[in-house]
């Protein structure tokens, strides 16, 4: 049976019956394998949603484009005005980890958003960095206020990052939100990676969550210095005059040739 798009009431019909799949994509050839390895949901660039060829490539994958205005300092107008483009694109809903009155702007217009919560990068200097949030009771404590903010904004999703498992489960729980997890552990409604990291091309610091199933760096290094090698011995054979080879060129026919360098004589 083919797999259709699902929707976020579809989404939310499935919170407690299974695990979502959920990958950061960066592009189409990544979009094109989520689709066909099944996952749910992908996180996609302004840019790979804007590209017309995007869902030929996913149609069935959810997409969610991220928050690169808001990293900018867009104000709630701008981020809207993009948000109304970005659905108009074919996105499924959008990431925004901007104010929670932006959030509740972009609810009004009918527009599904998926909130963070726990160790947000952008805002990490407020959690004391980049490390786990939500590991004494008064954190954990505020890793729920952030979740209750979000749904009485609107939200429909929120990824929860580096809580605690057994924090993120009991969240989970006892919220309608779908959360998303990214290193919060299984009791969460979804499991999010980066394509980066699943495919092993990530060249500085994987993640503790991040789980590496290929190693396509040094397949691609190997592709490198293919290229490397293929690229020298063309330079080489320029300069020794094996290329090009009679193979490689059109002759003239002898006669046109004879007339052709009569007249070149004649000009002078």
């Amino acid at each position: 049976m083919a797999r259709s798009r699902p929707t976020v009431s579809d989404l939310q019909a499935l919170k407690g019956k299974r695990q979502l799949s959920k990958l950061r994509v960066f592009s189409l050839d990544e979009a094109e394998a989520a689709e066909r390895a099944g996952i749910d949901m992908i996180s996609v660039t302004y840019e790979l949603i804007f590209d017309p060829r995007f869902r030929d490539a996913a149609p069935t994958c959810f997409a969610i484009p991220g928050d690169e205005q808001a990293k900018m300092g867009a104000t709630t107008d701008e981020i809207l005005r993009m948000a109304v483009k970005l659905r108009a694109a074919s996105a499924d809903a959008m990431y925004c980890s901007a104010s929670l009155q932006t959030i509740r702007r972009l609810r009004d217009e009918h527009i599904p958003v998926c909130g963070h919560v726990g160790l947000i990068p952008a805002h990490a200097t407020w959690t004391g960095g980049f490390k786990a949030v939500g590991k004494t009771a008064e954190s954990a404590a505020f890793v729920w206020k952030q979740v209750k903010d979000l749904e009485a904004a609107g939200a429909f999703a929120a990824e929860i990052e580096v809580v605690p498992a057994e924090v993120a489960s009991a969240i989970s729980r006892r919220t309608p939100l779908i959360m998303i997890s990214m290193g919060a552990g299984a009791g969460c409604d979804a499991q999010y990676l980066f394509s980066e990291d699943v495919l092993g091309t990530n060249r500085g610091r994987y993640p503790r969550h991040a789980k590496r199933y290929r190693d396509l760096a040094t397949e691609f290094d190997r592709i490198q210095n293919e290229r490397i090698a293929a690229f020298s011995e063309y330079a080489a054979d320029i300069q020794s005059g094996a290329y090009p080879e009679p193979r490689h060129m059109v002759e003239a026919d002898a006669g046109e040739l004879r007339k052709f360098e009569a007249f070149l004589d004649a000009e002078g």
